[in-house]
């Protein structure tokens, strides 16, 4: 064992946070950690975690599932991508594989949703193969303490840490060495406030060394994104019930439900929404209430989202509106609807901002 290998090893047995998928070889329930820990934090995804392999426990549940439920129990981790990759690769295991999760990396690679980070940490854990994991954790930890200096999030970056991470790891037990570079990352060498007065590689470490810490690793340029503005309604129809529409392919949260939107050049005021014949198509109107327009900036990896919501109420029916691209329905907190962050956020507040309206 390397003196690396070894000093993580060590410092991870002492100090891994006790999480339910460090606690089964079972590659569904890692893949299914991995995939929502992409984009969420621990913290944040340990709830969604057990709620997933509750409501599937295993893959051919998840494959049998229809994508609507998938989505509905995904509702709130955002990049719904994510949940429809899996289930679509649940499928495929349960046709191609028999439901047997493959377990190396040449195949998992094969997988829709599955790269090659998500691939090296199912099979070095649970076939322990010894391939190295390459995530933002990992490429912090060896830039700073190996003086990587290529731009993180590129090819070079990448294979720089691959390469050295591939000659630094153990043999016997990589699934242990990966995931203690991971934590090592997420809990010691961290983007900001590492803990280097207590870190094991401090004596080691390029860029405590240098003065370097703050500029490694090398942050990517800013992402250009697209700005839209969404002017959302939440339209009230007799018995209580609301419209939604289902998101287009092709576009962001395809397949998701929302409220009624118009998709503008700026976010509209009271007049322009009274006037608008998505507001007027339902009939004769008793009245048109703007109830406090809610205004969100919601950000996205491309885009950023400016959005408003209006409240409109006096339709006694909705048929109208169902001869177009809308349905009547109950409240998406009430049915468990999928529906995007977005909504989900504005339904939340009103849920117990609006009580009596």
């Amino acid at each position: 064992m390397n003196d690396f290998q070894r000093k993580i090893i060590q410092w991870y047995n002492l100090n891994k946070r006790d999480l339910p998928w460090r606690q089964t070889l079972d590659p569904y329930r890692i893949w299914v950690s991995e995939i929502i820990l992409q984009q969420t934090r621990v913290d944040q995804g340990l709830a969604y975690y057990e709620r997933f392999i509750a409501r599937f426990h295993d893959v051919r549940q998840l494959a049998e599932a229809d994508e609507q439920e998938v989505l509905s129990v995904w509702k709130g981790l955002g990049y719904y991508s994510r949940a429809r990759n899996m289930h679509h690769t649940a499928r495929r295991i349960v046709q191609e594989y028999a439901g047997v999760f493959p377990e190396t990396c040449h195949q998992l690679l094969r997988l829709k949703g599955i790269g090659k980070y998500t691939a090296a940490a199912i099979a070095s854990i649970c076939s322990h193969e010894p391939v190295p994991v390459v995530d933002g954790n990992v490429v912090r930890v060896f830039s700073r303490i190996f003086g990587i200096e290529a731009m993180a999030g590129t090819t070079a970056s990448f294979n720089k840490v691959w390469e050295r991470s591939s000659a630094l790891i153990d043999r016997d037990d990589p699934g242990t060495y990966n995931q203690a570079v991971m934590e090592f990352g997420a809990l010691c060498c961290k983007p900001a406030n590492p803990g280097c007065g207590q870190c094991i590689f401090r004596n080691d470490c390029f860029a405590f060394g240098n003065q370097m810490v703050d500029r490694l690793p090398v942050k990517k340029k800013e992402i250009s994104r697209r700005e839209r503005w969404f002017t959302y309604l939440y339209v009230r129809v007799g018995g209580g019930k609301v419209l939604m529409q289902q998101r287009p392919q092709g576009d962001i949260w395809q397949n998701l439900w929302e409220l009624p939107l118009i998709e503008a050049d700026h976010l509209l005021g009271p007049a322009e929404v009274s006037a608008h014949p998505v507001v007027n198509q339902g009939g004769e109107l008793e009245e048109i209430i703007a109830v406090n327009p809610k205004d969100y900036r919601h950000i996205l990896t491309h885009q950023i989202i400016h959005a408003r919501f209006y409240e409109i109420s006096g339709y006694q029916t909705g048929e109208a509106f169902e001869a177009g691209d809308y349905r009547v329905m109950e409240d998406p907190l009430v049915t468990g609807l999928p529906v995007s962050r977005l909504t989900d956020r504005y339904l939340h507040w009103r849920a117990g901002n609006m009580q009596g309206l």
